[in-house]
């Protein structure tokens, strides 16, 4: 799938940002991705996962950064400063109110356990992602197979060892550009 189209506007950008972010309850991952790339067609599947690890490397919300990158591609400090609000303002206010009617139940343990419930909601939409994203790797200069190996080490480093994320970003980072760029020059690329 290729991008048909980039933004229109300023207000296009706040529009759909705000829209992202009032559907994005427990992570936005799962609806950026189907938005940006499948209805909108802002972004290639491939073009958001290459923006999409540009955005998790860099400090921050890995969403912010990415409105940030795409307002800014299209219009400029305006349009990153358009996508930014669209995603801030609109959520900010209805937590703001959703806190301040659920301050006196917050800690029952209904409230609780609706969370706990809830965050279990949020891993199975990270994973069905994970997966539907990995046939953007059938792109990728290393080939799927060593991607899937570096994404396996990462899971290990983090998930399983606990490894600072920064640590395994230092090595393991380098280690995949540097193989990346290897086989890019293998194939004749640039």
């Amino acid at each position: 799938m290729s991008a048909t189209h980039a933004p229109s506007s300023k207000t296009d950008l706040f529009i759909s940002f705000t829209w992202l972010a009032l559907q994005g309850f427990g992570g936005v991952l799962t609806v950026v991705q189907r938005e940006l790339v499948e209805k909108k067609r802002w972004l290639t599947q491939d073009e958001f996962l290459e923006d999409w690890a540009v955005a998790q490397i860099l400090p921050g919300p890995n969403v912010v950064n990415l409105a940030l990158m795409i307002g800014g591609r299209s219009f400029g400090i305006q349009g990153a400063l358009a996508a930014l609000s669209g995603l801030l303002l609109a959520p900010t206010a209805l937590v703001l109110l959703l806190a301040a009617a659920v301050a006196g139940v917050a800690d029952t343990a209904v409230a609780q356990g609706m969370l706990r419930g809830m965050g279990a909601v949020a891993a199975g939409l990270i994973a069905a992602v994970g997966i539907k994203m990995l046939s953007a790797l059938k792109n990728n200069p290393m080939g799927m197979l060593t991607c899937i190996g570096i994404g396996t080490l990462t899971f290990i480093a983090i998930g399983l060892l606990r490894l600072p994320l920064g640590w395994v970003l230092l090595s393991l980072g380098p280690l995949a550009s540097v193989w990346a760029a290897h086989c890019i020059k293998q194939r004749g690329g640039a």
